[in-house]
């Protein structure tokens, strides 16, 4: 079977696009969720990076493929974590908008 070759240019720009647009998102959108979602977007382009990364050495190895893996463990734990935040949240202030995580009072 033969195998896809994409050229290493693609995947760099496809994770800039994908960094650029999380990013946007996360300092532009007032909804938590949505900040979340694209910390988590930024996070798959920094994959998308690390593995076109390590097949453009003089020695292509499995280096790049390893810190994703632990990329994406990491990113399941903070949406966990984050989404477990949120709900506390949620049933504090009976808001999901950035603007009110910023009020001391209970």
């Amino acid at each position: 079977m033969p195998t896809l070759s994409i050229p290493p240019q693609s995947l760099l720009t496809l994770g800039v696009i994908l960094f650029c647009l999380g990013l946007f998102g996360a300092l532009t959108r007032r909804n938590i969720i949505i900040v979340l979602v694209c910390v988590e977007l930024m996070l798959n382009a920094a994959n998308i990076n690390l593995v076109a990364f390590s097949r453009l050495g003089a020695s292509p190895n499995l280096d790049g493929q390893v810190f994703a893996l632990f990329t994406i463990t990491v990113a399941a734990a903070e949406i966990a974590v984050g989404l477990a935040l949120l709900l506390a949240f949620f049933r504090l202030r009976q808001s999901s908008e950035v603007k009110d995580m910023n009020q001391n009072k209970l």
